[in-house]
């Protein structure tokens, strides 16, 4: 297999060394050596101040295997969910990024966005660019989905999993709405043959009256329709009040099994709002302004202990500060350092000005608080209506069925082996709303209590007392982004090896002048 390899390597004498290239170049295999090296660099007349540089070490594959259908795709390894958000936020960056842009804007752990990003460039054919501080950034062409999507047969397949599974959960849940329809019909079909079979003409006459009650159902062929929609949840969640009304299958769905969960992915949302925030905030912040977005008991006592700030510290890598008045501040270093110019936060934002410095970032996260139905009060009196019917029918086939002295005959033997299931789905239709009726009423009490908290701390931060200001300032003094522009790049993948040899060998000529100089 046909490889490049290129090694970068600076020592403290200010040499720079190229191997010869050797063919193979692996994202997944880069590895930041824990020693950095150190070197000048020199521009005009004037030296740029010493910096660190790691050493890099990057592969990719550029092999038949890599390509082939079948073959090795690292992307493949990657979780669904880590994979999507990584490369929504590739894209809001324009395809430039650096661990720290994707961790923020994805929500992901930092060890999460590198594998990612490593696992997306050696798919792609993206690139990596080394600033000159050692900051290691991913590069993608503007049709690296279009390359991953040929490439990956996973993600060619797995939109047809995920609608075979909506489908298929979907199925699921609509049998048990279809069952009423067909329960009724059996259980009243069956009073119906049971009273004809023990009566005369007389007899069935008086029955054809005292069973005409009026009561005329009309189901819609589009009831059908939209019965059988395996996007149901997805439109219920989209629907607003000002849409028309659900049609009777819908009702049914909603009243007995609701309309899903309306924090659906509120987890992923959390950790976006938090680390945007940081790293709009200069990636130094308090406790005090992650808690509107954290999930707090109480607020008495949480400025004095702030251990609920750990599941931030291990999502993002953060490390405690202390500043000179002994306030206890938290660093998120990997998100000072963006590839994006952005605007930041800015030091007023301290009091009243806190809205317009969030930027429009939630000022606290807020979950929703679960329905028992989205129906009108007129289509729950409807379903709720027909459920009764069919539990009254249910009642009164079971004592006829005890009473009945004829020989029943086929379709009526059926209807007395299946009855016990007909007696359950009749309870259940009701027992089942009961049950989450309870479960939702206390789900909702916990929601509110945890959103109330949440917005007190943020209330807090819009009228800061004098100590609380004073540290917020301090955090904001701390504060540091650095944007990487490509003319801070010194090393870049992308450029051609021969070109870069040259430049190694123009670079070892000027150190070994410098050395003699000296």
């Amino acid at each position: 297999m046909a490889s490049i390899s290129t090694f970068l390597t600076l020592s403290p004498k200010f040499r720079l060394l190229t191997s010869k290239p050797s063919l193979s170049l692996n994202f997944p295999g880069i590895q930041p050596l824990t020693s950095p090296s150190t070197f000048s660099r020199k521009s005009g007349n004037f030296w740029r101040s010493r910096v660190s540089f790691p050493v890099i070490k990057a592969n990719l594959d550029v092999g038949s295997n890599a390509i082939r259908p079948g073959g090795a795709v690292e992307t493949d390894k990657l979780p669904s969910d880590v994979r999507k958000r990584a490369m929504e936020a590739v894209d809001a960056f324009g395809g430039r990024v650096t661990v720290g842009d994707v961790s923020s804007k994805a929500g992901l752990k930092l060890n999460q966005a590198q594998k990612a990003l490593q696992a997306l460039a050696s798919d792609t054919n993206g690139f990596l660019e080394v600033s000159d501080e050692g900051d290691v950034l991913y590069v993608f062409p503007k049709d690296y989905r279009a390359k991953l999507a040929a490439k990956s047969f996973r993600i060619k397949f797995e939109p047809w999993v995920d609608k075979a599974k909506a489908a298929l959960e979907y199925l699921v849940r609509v049998s048990f709405g279809t069952a009423l329809i067909a329960s009724i019909v059996l259980v009243y079909t069956t009073i119906i043959a049971l009273i004809s079979s023990r009566s005369d003409e007389d007899n069935r006459g008086r029955r054809g009256r005292s069973y005409d009650t009026g009561f005329t159902f009309y189901l819609s062929p589009t009831d059908l329709f939209w019965y059988w929609d395996p996007y149901y949840y997805r439109r219920r969640r989209l629907r607003t009040d000002d849409d028309e009304k659900m049609n009777f299958i819908e009702s049914v769905f909603s009243f007995v099994f609701g309309d899903g969960d309306p924090n659906q992915g509120i987890e992923e949302e959390r950790w976006k709002l938090i680390g945007q925030y940081i790293a709009n905030n200069g990636g130094v912040v308090t406790a005090e302004e992650l808690a509107p977005y954290l999930d707090l008991s109480t607020t008495n006592g949480a400025l004095s202990d702030e251990s609920y700030v750990l599941p931030v510290l291990l999502q993002f890598d953060g490390q405690p500060e202390i500043d000179e008045e002994g306030n206890i501040l938290y660093r998120f270093q990997s998100l000072q350092r963006t590839a994006s110019s952005q605007r930041s936060g800015r030091k007023e934002y301290v009091g009243r000005r806190w809205s317009d410095w969030v930027g429009g970032i939630e000022k606290f996260f807020k979950e929703k608080k679960w329905q028992f139905s989205k129906t009108s009060s007129s289509e729950r009196a409807m379903v709720i209506g027909l459920g009764a019917i069919n539990l009254f029918g249910v009642i009164i086939l079971g004592a006829m069925l005890k009473d009945t002295a004829v020989r029943p005959s086929g379709f009526i033997n059926f209807v007395m082996d299946i009855f016990p299931v007909l007696q359950i789905y009749a309870g259940s239709f009701f027992a089942i709303p009961l049950v989450r009726w309870f479960f939702i009423r206390k789900r909702n009490t916990d929601i509110e209590k945890r959103n109330q908290i949440r917005k007190q701390f943020a209330q807090a931060l819009e009228s800061p007392d004098l100590s609380l200001r004073r540290k917020l300032l301090s955090a904001r003094d701390m504060a540091q982004k650095t944007v990487i522009g490509p003319d801070r790049i010194v090393y870049s993948t992308d450029r051609d090896l021969v070109e870069q040899d040259y430049e190694a060998q123009e670079w070892d000529r000027r150190f070994r002048e410098i050395e003699k100089s000296e």
